[in-house]
């Protein structure tokens, strides 16, 4: 049975990063066991929107140490060829008179105090960034000059091949069957390609995290949630030098980017469609959904009343109950740690998660704390809950 130091289960963006600074941190030796292909499962399927508003200031913490990785990808990596997709265009973010202005306010604030370039504009300096928008209800507007998009197969992609560069072994199309144990210690894992012992297992599997309530007997607090993107083809353009913009005070909550010439991304931040299997295979869009979308778009994009579709798709959140993730160590389980439950912003965090997680797999005292992405907290009631509702920017 082969040995090595850390088994990282899933090859998504965040076990890929992991793999990466497991190695970049002095790993002698690092198994990534993937049951279908790198960055073939929810990260394929990522908007990849990039920026480090947050109502939970816990979470701006971690997309800020995200940002800068992203910004200068290649050296991050030390590989001149490595690349990340980025579109550095900002982020609007806009609420009307009602119950998401105080919340956005108090964000916008928390982010100034952490050191983020953020301004407040009015309704005229916020249209000449956008100018295919009305924001004639907007009662407050905030801009971040440093944000963007990116593209998340390429960033996981990127981290596998550094990762290998520098000695990992990842094995693609290698399903995980259940754990080995010693007592209370996981020591190693079964496959469908024999058994591998560890020193140390990292669970990046996503909504396959679910699997581990049956490999450790503990109860996991996430469930697979569907939603749907559409790329809608408008008479206008919506370039690149346009910023994604997050609307607080449609039904919808609807997050917007450009999606090249006059096609715009567009998706809701609320609650989606629970499955019942874990599985990230594309869901069928009915035709209402798409009209109501259309509708809600055209209210904020006028010209996009005269919209058609040129795209769309399905993509699945591995949602907690507080709609955060679960990072660090299970209690009563020994040699795992878990980083999973992102509920659509996995990608956005995926540098820092995968560094602090790499450090607490190590032995090492993470430079930002895991202790609020804590499992206990479901039990003792210290959630991290967004102040903009369940789906929303968090």
């Amino acid at each position: 049975m082969q040995s090595v130091d850390v088994i990282v289960i899933g090859a998504g963006v965040i076990g890929c990063s992991v793999a990466f600074h497991l190695s970049k941190l002095g790993a002698r030796s690092v198994l990534v066991l993937e049951q279908s292909q790198i960055g073939a499962g929810t990260t394929s399927q990522s908007s990849g929107i990039l920026r480090t508003h947050y109502s939970v200031p816990e979470n701006v913490a971690l997309a800020k140490d995200s940002w800068g990785a992203f910004t200068d990808f290649a050296n991050y990596l030390g590989d001149a060829e490595a690349a990340a997709g980025l579109v550095k265009c900002g982020y609007l973010i806009a609420a009307p008179d009602g119950p998401k202005l105080a919340p956005l306010a108090a964000a916008l604030k928390a982010q100034q105090a952490q050191g983020i370039e953020v301004r407040l504009l009015d309704r005229q300096q916020g249209e000449a960034l956008l100018p295919i928008a009305s924001l004639e209800d907007a009662a407050l507007i905030g801009f971040e000059p440093e944000a963007g998009f990116a593209d998340a197969y390429l960033v996981a992609t990127s981290f596998a091949r550094a990762a290998r560069h520098r000695g990992v072994k990842i094995m693609e199309g290698v399903t995980v069957t259940h754990l080995l144990r010693e007592g209370n210690r996981v020591v190693g894992v079964a496959t469908s390609a024999g058994n591998f012992s560890c020193g140390t297992l990292v669970s990046s599997q996503n909504i396959w995290a679910a699997q581990l309530q049956d490999w450790v007997g503990l109860p996991m607090p996430v469930k697979p949630e569907r939603h749907t993107v559409l790329a809608l083809q408008g008479p206008k353009p919506y370039s690149f030098a346009m910023p994604v913009f997050k609307d607080l005070g449609s039904p919808g909550m609807l997050y917007c980017r450009s999606y090249g010439g006059t096609q715009m991304l567009v998706s809701e931040g609320t609650v989606g469609e629970t499955l019942n299997d874990l599985n990230n295979e594309q869901g069928d869009i009915s035709l209402d959904y798409i009209a109501d979308i259309g509708e809600q778009a055209a209210v904020r994009f006028p010209s996009f009343a005269e919209a058609g579709m040129a795209s769309s798709w399905t993509g699945v959140y591995d949602v907690t109950p507080d709609w955060n993730p679960v990072l660090g160590r299970i209690p009563g389980v020994d040699g795992v740690v878990v980083g999973y439950g992102f509920s659509g912003h996995g990608f956005k965090l995926s540098p820092a998660v995968g560094r602090v997680l790499a450090q607490e797999a190590l032995g090492l005292t993470p430079d930002i704390s895991l202790a609020p992405y804590a499992y206990e907290r479901f039990a003792s009631g210290h959630l991290l809950v967004g102040q903009y509702g369940l789906g929303a920017v968090s």
